[in-house]
């Protein structure tokens, strides 16, 4: 029978003759035939499935062999044994190759038929070691994909014990060296399910023998973070890491980047190479395991790796976007480099020359799937131009591509970018780390102390609260400057945009103290912040002059000294600045108007001189300050012949340059805390309010039959103290004024009234007074009520004459009554008064801890109040000039302001206050701030920053819809950007290369900082357990430094 079947396969009859006689011998399988018989069909069979020269052959040889083999199956038995299939598998069969396919679908096939054979259990031992040899050697996809086949129907061929760990690792190497050269989509596909198949196998056998899944995964990053040149792993790996259970991801990468073993360029090379696992098709989860590694080595502070990675495949990440099946993996990664990568635009850069034709290509197809992609790409974009603006000419083409799409709100930015930064990422892969010195939570930047330097942070944070003043500063051309403004300019683009936790104000710190402040020695804010103010208003003076007189040439801004701007600000002072266009940042931002008249009370003339000022010194009244001085009895006042309060001493220096400022002078009791009393000066006063005839000024009188504190016995405000400053004050005994028109000194009564409002007021509360006794200053530790929303008395007055900013003297003034509310205006001139109470919100509030300006600590509370603020509604702003005018009052405590600030504070706990304790910022709310001197008696507020409400300042011509500001912030200078960018970098690489040290140390080291917030034993101001730097005395020298 074989001789027939072999003849009739190679004739030339027809074809459907040749199936009619096939299907005969098929038929006559059942009949007996002897053993050499069948053994000689076993041999034809085997002969045309493996070397038949067409389909039809072997499809004969298939058909015959399977039906001989069933119906004599002990003869196939023995034809098919364990030397015959050896001998396969080594050598081959005839010209065939062992590594030919056919010859492992001939065994696949065979084993089927003896399945039910004893014999079969042979085979299976023969083949556990034969698979493993054939895996070793490399097998090509296809072979390897029939290998697969056959193990996955006969499991019994698996290596079995520590073999089957050796065989998992032999297979993983093995796809690691597949290629596919085509690229024509057929092969592609035959490539993929190829590859599937042998992936597969490897997932059943990791779910049959869990132990071989670890030294699996170790033989995959074995490959892909190998530095061999000569060798690229395949990316035919990535069919395995949908196989990996997402539940091993923590304690997978907790091993890669904790193992001392793996060296920095293998553990790039691995990342790099799994970022190329995105081109694979189908493969699912390679997103997932790429950002938590990425999260890993941030954990860890890999700086560098993520640097070099992010840098090298950025932009083949974007290109992978262009794919829909891996599109959303690629999304994903994408976002998260990007949104990690915060020390530096050049990842974005990189990617935003390609954006916008990416845009318009998905925007012109109209898929669904396409708009939602778009919807998160441009959040994405969004997110970036945010954090790195300044860039218009790469944003705006971008810009006008995905206007079309929503904007995500600020809040929203900021919290992605917060959440995404490497020093934000939490360290939960390993306990024994450290905490990262990362940005806190709020996203702030603290400022480190240089030996009692706190002062100066504090004030400073404050002032890059003062979202307007920061944006101007930021926005100026200062390149080739060295000015104490460049100075800050660059200390604010830090805080801004490092990301470091604290920043070292070095540079500004030495170009900013005083002459006479002594280096690590505690000092007073308000006096800092005065002096600040007062530099960066006469340098930019100077140099307007110097480029009025140099208008073509390039304006020359080396640091001048404070003995060039004392001697150049003498000369401009006999032209003060008065149209916006005139004044300076300062002035601007700070700057206010003080009008201070004086009346004889004998022959009645008046004398007036308006002042500018850039802050506002409110004193205690007499019956609270001196009740209340700390450590000191009522045995040790000083006399109340002085007043009724002591006095300070006056600093001189800081006086010297700037905007002249007469009711500011560090403790100075001038105009703010001398007596103001009527009758004996043993007795004490207080303020209250009465109403006058609109047209006139209003004046508050001082009852002396009324001793008591502001507020009729309750804590006093900030109101009362502002009540109390512009309260009318008699100049007598000590005080008396000297009249020109009476040649003598006389009795006189002298007023102030504020006449143009600043756009930010500072108040400073003057808590410190000189005790004559022991020649030191004591503080006043009463607590005072902060207002949400402040009411500014301003009085602005119309002349048809000039009015002079000189005393000008009256002496023909002939009214001679008593009545010592009324107010007489100077001779020649014609006013009309315009009394309105302008809004103010709290910014900010500089605290002072401690008993005594020479000791203690200060910190700041602050919020962002942008000038477009509306939360106080300017509905209730008529009502308060209507009740300005008709009852002429400064601020009482009944008026709107009242109702306005309750639902302000019902608002508040929506708002973010921030505490700002040097190098530590946390989140707090106005409640803390409102209670901190009733939880910490020596923690008093000191000096007040309030942000006039729905104001438009008009210095800037930019907004955030022309693109060029797009984070609200104006765009920063390229020689800023570089500074920071490469302040980064390096702030990095010290991060990574102190990361191990701090490991090991982390057990035995205790924590610098106590938890986030306070409790009721420490203050926030606290540097140690007594809390406040100045509580057990001025022995303790230690308890002085900050």
């Amino acid at each position: 029978m074989d001789k027939i079947l072999e003849g009739l396969v190679s004739s030339s009859h027809p074809l459907p003759l040749k199936r009619v006689i096939v299907r005969k011998v098929v038929e006559s399988a059942e009949h007996w035939l002897d053993e050499a018989q069948c053994e000689a069909m076993f041999d034809l069979t085997t002969r045309l499935i493996l070397e038949g020269q067409d389909p039809f052959q072997r499809q004969v040889g298939h058909q015959v062999l399977e039906a001989y083999a069933r119906y004599h199956r002990p003869e196939f038995e023995s034809f098919f044994n364990k030397t015959f299939v050896l001998g396969l598998l080594q050598q081959g069969y005839h010209s065939l190759d062992r590594k030919d396919v056919a010859i492992l679908d001939y065994i696949h096939n065979g084993l089927k038929l003896i399945m039910s054979c004893p014999s079969v259990l042979d085979l299976f031992s023969l083949l556990q070691v034969e698979v493993l040899r054939m895996v070793c050697e490399r097998p090509e996809p296809q072979l390897c994909a029939r290998l697969s086949d056959l193990l996955t129907d006969f499991v019994q061929c698996i290596p079995k014990g520590k073999l089957s760990i050796t065989f998992c690792q032999q297979l993983v190497r093995t796809i690691g060296h597949f290629q596919c050269v085509s690229t024509q989509e057929k092969e592609l596909r035959e490539y993929v399910s190829q590859v599937t198949k042998v992936s597969n196998l490897l997932q059943n056998i990791w779910k049959a023998e869990p132990s071989t899944l670890l030294p699996s995964l170790q033989e995959v990053f074995a490959s892909i973070s190998s530095t061999d040149t000569s060798f690229e792993p395949s990316v035919a790996l990535a069919s395995l890491v949908q196989h990996i259970p997402l539940q091993m991801i923590t304690v997978l990468i907790r091993s890669l980047t904790t193992d001392p073993n793996v060296k920095d360029a293998s553990m790039t090379q691995a990342l790099c190479r799994m970022i190329d696992w995105l081109s694979w098709p189908l493969a699912q989860h390679v997103d997932t395991w790429v950002i938590a590694l990425l999260k890993g080595l941030a954990a860890v502070q890999k700086f560098t790796i993520l640097i070099d990675v992010t840098l090298l495949k950025i932009e083949l990440v974007f290109n992978r976007l262009w794919f829909p099946l891996v599109r959303p993996g690629a999304l994903a990664v994408l976002s998260h480099m990007l949104l990690s990568f915060q020390h530096s635009p050049e990842a974005f850069h990189l990617i935003v020359p390609h954006i916008v034709s990416l845009v318009h290509s998905f925007k012109s197809d109209g898929l669904p799937s396409s708009t939602a992609f778009l919807v998160q790409l441009t959040e994405l974009i969004h997110c970036m131009m945010y954090h790195y603006s300044g860039f218009p000419d790469l944003y705006e083409p971008i810009l006008e591509a995905i206007k079309d799409f929503p904007k995500p709100s600020e809040e929203k930015i900021k919290l992605i970018l917060n959440q995404s930064a490497w020093t934000s990422q939490s360290n939960s892969l390993a306990s024994c780390l450290s905490r990262l010195s990362g940005k806190s939570e709020t996203g702030k930047t603290g400022l480190i102390n240089l030996g009692n330097t706190c002062y100066m942070n504090s004030v400073i944070q404050a002032l890059f609260m003062a979202t307007d003043f920061r944006r101007q500063v930021l926005s100026l051309n200062l390149n080739g400057c060295n000015s104490l403004m460049k100075k800050l300019q660059h200390l604010f683009a830090f805080l801004a945009h490092t990301q470091r936790e604290a920043y070292a104000p070095r540079v500004f710190f030495e170009a900013s103290r005083p002459p006479w402040f002594t280096p690590r020695s505690q000092q007073d804010c308000s006096e800092y912040l005065r002096f600040l103010l007062d530099r960066l208003h006469e340098e930019e003076k100077i140099l307007k002059v110097q480029s009025s007189h140099k208008p073509s040439e390039s304006l020359g801004c080396n640091e001048t000294s404070l003995q060039e701007v004392a001697s150049k600000a003498a000369v401009l002072v006999e032209s003060p600045c008065t149209s916006d266009g005139e004044k300076t940042l300062i002035e601007k931002m700070f700057g206010g108007k003080l009008r201070t008249h004086i009346r004889c009370l004998n022959c009645r003339s008046t004398s007036q001189k308006v002042e500018a000022f850039t802050d506002l010194s409110l004193a205690f009244c007499p019956s609270s300050s001196v009740e209340n001085l700390s450590f000191q009895d009522r045995a040790s006042s000083p006399s109340t012949q002085d007043g009724g309060l002591t006095q300070a001493s006056v600093p001189g220096p800081s006086e010297e340059p700037g905007v002249y400022n007469p009711a500011t002078a560090a403790f100075v009791c001038d105009s703010a805390m001398n007596e103001r009393m009527l009758g004996s000066p043993s007795d004490e006063f207080c303020c209250t309010e009465n109403a006058c005839v609109p047209s006139e000024s209003s004046t508050i009188l001082v009852n002396k039959d009324v001793p008591q504190k502001p507020g009729g016995g309750s804590t006093p405000s900030v109101t009362d103290l502002l009540n109390y400053f512009l309260a009318p004050e008699i100049l007598t005994g000590d005080n008396q004024y000297y009249c020109e028109n009476c040649a003598s000194l006389q009795n006189a009564e002298k007023t102030m009234q504020i006449t143009e409002e600043p756009e930010y007021l500072i108040l400073t509360l003057l808590r410190f007074s000189y005790d004559q006794k022991y020649h030191v200053r004591r503080k006043i530790l009463d607590n005072v009520s902060l207002p949400l929303v402040l009411e500014l008395p301003v009085k602005r007055t119309t002349s048809f004459s000039s009015l002079s900013e000189s005393w000008s003297i009256d002496v023909d003034f002939t009214d001679i009554s008593e009545n010592l509310a009324k107010k007489l205006k100077p001779s020649g001139t014609e006013e009309t008064c315009c009394s309105r109470l302008v809004p103010y919100l709290l910014s900010s509030v500089v605290v002072h801890s401690g008993i005594s300006s020479e000791s203690g600590h200060y910190y700041s509370y602050a919020r962002n109040i942008t000038g477009t603020e509306s939360s106080y509604q300017m509905c209730h702003q008529s009502e308060t000039l209507a009740l300005a005018s008709s009852q002429s009052h400064f601020l009482e405590r009944n008026s709107p302001s009242t109702v306005i600030e309750q639902d302000l504070e019902n608002k508040e706990m929506s708002k973010e206050w921030f505490l700002f304790n040097d190098s530590r910022v946390t989140f707090t709310s106005f409640q803390s701030v409102q209670k901190i001197t009733s939880r910490f008696p020596k923690d008093t507020a000191y000096v007040l920053l309030y942000k006039k409400q729905n104001s438009t300042n008009g210095l800037s011509g930019n907004s955030s819809t022309s693109g060029l500001w797009v984070n609200g912030d104006p765009p920063l200078q390229k020689e800023l950007m570089d500074a920071i960018t490469k302040d980064n970098k390096l702030y990095l690489q010290e991060q990574e290369l102190n990361a191990r040290a701090r490991a090991l140390q982390a057990a035995s080291a205790s924590c610098s900082f106590r938890p986030n917030g306070f409790d009721d034993n420490d203050p926030p101001g606290s540097c140690g357990p007594t809390g406040g730097g100045g509580g057990g005395g001025f022995n303790t020298v230690g308890r002085l430094v900050f």
